[in-house]
């Protein structure tokens, strides 16, 4: 899959903060589900700048990573 943005994230409802963002405040990656072509992630600190829309694949392959603790949350 060709790297994929969306330029103005605001611009799609239903993002929610991730389960690995710490609860300091300030520190979220927010995700939403559901989009056709992949896993959008934004920061939350700028919810109206860019998303990165990575595949499923990828995404699911991050996210075990971190789980597994290979990759510090």
């Amino acid at each position: 899959m060709a790297k994929q943005t969306i330029p103005i994230a605001s611009s799609l409802n239903g993002w929610r903060k991730s389960s690995y963002s710490g609860n300091e405040g300030g520190s979220c990656v927010e995700v939403l589900n559901d989009y056709p072509s992949g896993i959008p992630v934004r920061d939350s600190k700028t919810p109206h700048g860019p998303a990165v829309v990575f595949s499923s694949a990828s995404w699911s392959s991050f996210t075990a990573a971190v789980k597994a603790g290979d990759i510090p949350a």
